[in-house]
Formats: C-alpha cells, sequence, structure tokens
C-alpha cells in the first residue's frame, strides 16, 4: 500500500507541476498578444541608394541620402509641364498633395493662381534635371531637428513656349523636408517638402558651376 501511496503522491505532484506550466504558458501567450496588438500594423524602412559597402537600417529612420532622393524626385515632378503649364502645373500639384504640407500646398495655389493671372504658364513647357556633378552628397543635406531636413538641390531649369526656348540656368533650390505620416497608405515616404529654406532659390555663381562646390546661400534669390 505505502508503495501505491507513493505512487499516487508522484502522479499528483507531476500534475501540479503540468498545470504550473500550462499557467506560465497561457500568461506568455496573452502578453505576446497584448505586444502585437500594440505593434503597427506597417513600418517603413528606408533602404540606402548605395549598399555597395552594406547598410545598417532601422525602421523609419530615412539617411541623408533618403532625404535628397525624396527631395529631387518630388520636386522634379512638382516642376514637369510636359505640353502647357497652365493645364499642367495645377495637376502636378494635384497629384503630388500627399507629398506637401498644407503650408506649402497653400503657397503653390497661390502662385499658380497668381502666374495664370499674368498669363506666364500659358503653353509654358518646363523640365528640370540634376546638374552632372551636383549629385548627392552629404553636405548637401542638413538636419535641423528631430524630423526637419534641408536639401541643396542643384538643378538645370529648362522652360520654352512653342519650341522657342526662353530659360536655360542653373538654381539652387533649398528645400526643407519634413517626417510626414498623416495619410500613410497615399504618402507611404511618411515624409513631405515644406517649402524653400532661408532665402529660397537662387542661381548658381559661376565657381559653383565650375566646380559643383557647396557655399553658402549667398546671391541673388530672385527666380522667376
Amino acid at each position: 500500500m505505502r508503495r501505491y501511496r507513493l505512487e499516487i503522491d508522484n502522479v499528483r505532484s507531476h500534475l501540479r507541476t503540468l498545470w504550473v506550466v500550462i499557467g506560465i504558458q497561457v500568461v506568455v501567450i496573452f502578453v505576446l498578444e497584448f505586444c502585437l496588438l500594440r505593434a503597427p500594423n506597417d513600418i517603413v524602412v528606408h533602404i540606402p541608394p548605395d549598399l555597395r559597402s552594406g547598410a545598417a537600417v532601422k525602421p523609419d529612420s530615412p539617411e541623408p541620402s533618403n532625404i535628397y532622393s525624396f527631395a529631387f524626385y518630388i520636386f522634379q515632378q512638382l516642376n514637369r509641364w510636359p505640353e502647357n503649364g497652365a493645364a499642367d502645373y495645377g495637376k502636378a500639384i494635384f497629384s503630388l498633395a500627399p507629398y506637401l504640407t498644407p503650408k506649402f500646398l497653400t503657397e503653390l495655389e497661390k502662385e499658380v493662381e497668381l502666374k495664370g493671372r499674368r498669363g506666364e504658364l500659358i503653353n509654358r513647357v518646363r523640365g528640370m534635371q540634376e546638374r552632372a556633378g551636383h549629385g548627392y552628397s552629404e553636405m548637401r543635406v542638413d538636419v535641423l531637428g528631430e524630423g526637419v531636413w534641408v536639401v541643396r538641390l542643384d538643378m538645370e531649369l529648362q522652360e520654352s513656349v512653342k519650341g522657342m526656348s526662353i530659360k536655360r540656368t542653373l538654381i539652387r533650390y533649398p528645400i526643407r523636408v519634413v517626417r510626414y505620416a498623416v495619410d500613410p497608405e497615399s504618402n507611404p515616404w511618411r515624409l513631405a517638402l515644406d517649402g524653400f529654406a532661408g532665402e529660397g532659390p537662387r542661381r548658381l555663381l559661376p565657381h559653383e558651376i565650375e566646380n559643383g562646390e557647396e557655399t553658402g546661400e549667398k546671391g541673388s534669390s530672385n527666380i522667376e
């Protein structure tokens, strides 16, 4: 009898151990489920354009090269008027609205209205491209604070009316870029252009054109 009683006690002890293990597993499952419910539905990972030497990336932490690429692409598309600026400029602003802050969007809409009243957009074709030798470098992106950057784009602006070239000039555009995650469905970058920094766009000086130098924002900013 004693042997059977010991066996029964061992079985009961084993059952208690199993119930403890089950209880711990239940707690772990609830903790994991709670963490899963609080986790974001999606994350954004900004991959640097040059991966030849590898890269360590963090979710939602864009590198300066990503900021430059974003500003360049959106601003170039904003200034692409393939047929008639009177229609194309407004269409570009509308299509790129998710990538513009409300402040900058309002400024652009006022600019379209003003230029439209002056007749400056009729039949005007515009395009811009990056100046050779003036591409991305770390000095072209300034970090102003958490989620705020200034990107300096050196662009070759070309404009024509009815096939006749009326403008071909090199301009530096200092563009503010900010974090902007109000509509991730329409703006997967979660970044937006916030207008021009400092004194705004200006023509490049001769020595800057020749050498592609990064200098202060001196010079005329009167760009029409």
